[in-house]
């Protein structure tokens, strides 16, 4: 079971609050103070990632996870073609929208998603209403800023991504204003992911995974973002790989540095990409420091 780790290099500040356990400066997990504490720390890790491999392994928690919608892929996809300009598109990034008329009044309670293999799934239906405004969360007009105009919406469908791969679902089509084919928004929201078998860990240094950002063509390859401190080189990912779950264990790398160097309150998120042996398929994508599903969350929002 080889792992890989291929780092991006995208990063954004974030919360300098995570910063003590990221990186030891100020408290909470300190870095190893040498190479044989570093391969101490890495054992342990790895031994926890096997921990929780075999405790999701054939779990109740598994079969539900499987049985459910999981969006893995965006569910907000912009108009065929993608938006027009970098007004446009900041338009849509800081939710700028202007609706002409009203949305539809109130439809089904329930959807279903489908797949090409295996059962349908009936899912609570969010209301055109309240998937606009998720969208839209600057309403209030500024003279001079650029805004999307939405002059109709209506139900459709929609392709996305998926845990169990892809699946045609329940959507709002929001026609703008100046394009050809809608903005589509899913409908149907995700199921609740199960109760997971092992709990998180609670003496290894680190930071949870933050998200998942998606899965390469093929499901060789998946993206997240992790968090690293400004102490140290940049944020690793390793994946344990079994025939029913990926375990994804962040870590930093060390930087060598004086210990009187100052090291400032802040930490980092940086976008790493983990190659896989084989693709993800339904294999449960896991963290191996919660011990829980890596959450997914789409650069272009989610479903409210």
């Amino acid at each position: 079971m080889l792992t890989r780790s291929l780092r991006a290099l995208a990063a954004a500040a974030v919360s300098g609050a995570v910063l003590a356990a990221a990186s030891g400066c100020g408290g909470g997990q300190r870095a190893p103070a040498d190479g044989a504490d570093d391969g101490l720390v890495d054992a342990r890790l790895a031994d926890r990632a096997r921990q929780v491999a075999g405790a999701w392994d054939g779990s109740a928690a598994a079969a539900a996870w499987r049985s459910g919608y999981h969006p893995a892929g965006e569910t907000v996809q912009p108009p065929r073609g993608g938006l027009r300009g970098r007004a446009d598109e900041r338009a849509f990034e800081d939710g700028r929208f202007v609706l002409r008329g009203k949305p539809p009044g109130p439809g089904p309670v329930n959807g279903r998603v489908t797949w090409s293999r295996g059962p349908a799934l009936t899912r609570p239906l969010v209301g055109a209403y309240a998937a606009y405004r998720s969208l839209a969360r600057s309403p209030v007009a500024v003279a001079g800023e650029p805004r999307l105009t939405v002059t109709g919406v209506e139900r459709g469908e929609m392709r996305v991504a998926t845990s169990r791969g892809p699946a045609t679902v329940p959507a709002w089509l929001y026609a703008l204003d100046g394009y050809a084919s809608p903005l589509k928004q899913a409908a149907v929201l995700p199921s609740k992911p199960p109760r997971p078998p092992i709990g998180r860990a609670r003496d290894l240094p680190g930071l949870p995974l933050h998200r998942l950002v998606g899965t390469a063509a093929g499901g060789r390859a998946v993206t997240v973002t992790a968090l690293h401190g400004a102490c140290d080189d940049g944020a690793v990912v390793t994946a344990l790989e079994t025939r029913g779950s990926v375990v994804l264990t962040p870590s930093v790398r060390r930087r060598e540095r004086d210990d009187d160097a100052p090291c400032t309150s802040q930490a980092e998120m940086e976008r790493v990409t983990v190659e896989l042996e084989r693709p993800v398929g339904d294999r449960v994508l896991l963290d191996a420091l919660t011990g829980r599903p890596v959450p997914y969350q789409g650069m272009r929002g989610s479903t409210p």
